[in-house]
C-alpha cells in the first residue's frame, strides 16, 4: 500500500527517515466467500450461496489467538461479504479483545442503523466501503440496481456512529472518468480516507483485465490524486489518500515531486526506499475462507498451507515454498524492465500476480507498470 498523504506531507513538513518492520504481517482474512453481489472485478468469484468447508467459529478463534501470539498488528475482515457470516461480530469482538487493530472491508449494502451501532460498539477501527463511481457506474460494476445508494447510506451511518470510514475505488478504463465525482463525494460526505486500487488480475478481475486503465488514463488519474493530496496537506486536512496494487505509484509520485519540488527529491527518495514497495508475502498475508494461507489476496491458487493443519505462525515462518522464498529475497530476482529499473528499491518489482497471469512467470516484469523505460532509467533490453 502506497500512503500518498504521508509522502506529500514529507514535502511540506519533513521528518527523519525511519525503517519500521512490524512484528508480524497485516492479515487480510476472507471470512466467507459468499456475497450478495456479483461484482465485475471480484478477485474471489463470489456469489450468493453457501460455500462448503468454511472455518467454524471455534476454528477462527484458535487462529486469532495464534495471530495475536505471533505479533500480527492488524486484521482486515473481508469476503465475499463478511457481514453475511452470522458470527462476524462475535469474531470481531474476540479480535478486539486481543488488542488487534480491526478493519472491515464491505460493500456496505447490508449495513442499517442497528448494524452500524453494533459495529461501533464492537470497536471496529475502520470500515472501508467500495464505491466505483457515480451511481450508474457503481450499479453497473456491482450488477445491482440501487447498490450505490445503499453503500452511500452505509458510509453515512458508520460515520455518524463514530467509526472511521473510507471509500475504496478500483481504477479501470470504465471507472476512471468518475474519479473526480468520487473525490467530490469524499468532501461532500466528510469522509476522511480514500483508497484507490489498481485492477489486479485475479478472479473476475482477471477476466476483465482488458478493461484495465491504460497508461495515459492511469497517469491522469494519479496526477489528479497527487494534486488533491497536496491541496489537503496544505490545508492540514485529516483526509488520507492511499493507493494499492501498483507499487509503481511510488516511483511516479517521486518523479512528479521532483518536477514540482526538486529540493525535496533526495529526502523523498530516502523515505520511499525505506517503505520499499511491494510487501506481499513479507508484511502482508491472506487467509481465505477455507483456511488456506496466501502471500496476498490475489494468490488464491497458491496455498502456503492450511490453518487447520498447521498454525499460521508456523506456515508463515516456513520458507521452503519457492514463491514465498522468492518474495522474501532481498532484492527479489525479477527479469525484464523491473530487474533493470533504477527505482527497484522503491517498488520491489511491483505486484507479481499480473506478471504471472500474462506470462506464466511470476518473476517476469510487471505489465502493469505505467512508466516509460526512460523514466525508469532502464537501459536497452533485448526483447
Amino acid at each position: 500500500m502506497f500512503r500518498l498523504t504521508r509522502y506529500v506531507s514529507e514535502i511540506l513538513r519533513p521528518t527523519p527517515v525511519r525503517r519500521h518492520k512490524p512484528p508480524g504481517p497485516v492479515v487480510i482474512w476472507n471470512l466467507t466467500r459468499r456475497c450478495n453481489l456479483t461484482c465485475k472485478h471480484c478477485y474471489a468469484f463470489s456469489a450468493d450461496h453457501p460455500y462448503r468447508g468454511e472455518l467454524s467459529t471455534n476454528d477462527v478463534f484458535d487462529v486469532l489467538d495464534d495471530l495475536h501470539a505471533f505479533g500480527v498488528p492488524a486484521l482486515v475482515l473481508s469476503g465475499g461479504e463478511p457481514l453475511l457470516r452470522a458470527d462476524m461480530l462475535e469474531i470481531a469482538a474476540h479480535a478486539k479483545s486481543l488488542g488487534l487493530h480491526l478493519a472491515l472491508s464491505t460493500n456496505g449494502t447490508l449495513i442499517d442503523d442497528a448494524l452500524a451501532e453494533r459495529l461501533a460498539v464492537t470497536g471496529f477501527d475502520y470500515v472501508g466501503i467500495s464505491i466505483d463511481g457515480r451511481p450508474s457506474t457503481h450499479d453497473r460494476f456491482r450488477r445491482c440496481a440501487g447498490a450505490f445508494d445503499a453503500s452511500l447510506r452505509a458510509m453515512r451511518l458508520c460515520r455518524d456512529a463514530g467509526i472511521r470510514v473510507g471509500i475504496r475505488f478500483t481504477l479501470t478504463q470504465d471507472s476512471a472518468a468518475d474519479l473526480p465525482y468520487v473525490l467530490a463525494t469524499l468532501e461532500r460526505e466528510r469522509i476522511d480516507r480514500f483508497y484507490l486500487s489498481h485492477l489486479n488480475y485475479a478472479g473476475r478481475g482477471s477476466q476483465h483485465r482488458g478493461r484495465d486503465a491504460i497508461v495515459e488514463t492511469t497517469r491522469t488519474a494519479m496526477d489528479r490524486l497527487f494534486e488533491h493530496a497536496l491541496v489537503h496537506a496544505r490545508r492540514g486536512s485529516a483526509l488520507e489518500l492511499v493507493t494499492g496494487n501498483n507499487d509503481a505509484d511510488g516511483v511516479y509520485f517521486l518523479q512528479w515531486a521532483l518536477r514540482r519540488f526538486p529540493e525535496s527529491g533526495a529526502h523523498l527518495r530516502a523515505h520511499l526506499a525505506a517503505w520499499g514497495g511491494n510487501s506481499s508475502g513479507v508484511n502482508i498475508a491472506n487467509i481465505d475462507n477455507l483456511g488456506d494461507v496466501h502471500p496476498d489476496t490475489y494468490w488464491w491458487d497458491h496455498s502456503l498451507g492450511n490453518v487447520r493443519e498447521r498454525p499460521f505462525s508456523r506456515i508463515w515462518r516456513d520458507e521452503s515454498d519457492p514463491l514465498l522464498a522468492g518474495l522474501r529475497a532481498t532484492p527479489r530476482r525479477i527479469g525484464g524492465r523491473c530487474g533493470a529499473c533504477a527505482y527497484f528499491d522503491v517498488c520491489a518489482g511491483n505486484t507479481r500476480t499480473r506478471a504471472r497471469r500474462l506470462t506464466g512467470d511470476p518473476w517476469a516484469e510487471d505489465p502493469g507498470c505505467y512508466l516509460s523505460d526512460e523514466e525508469l532509467g532502464v537501459v536497452a533490453l533485448e526483447r
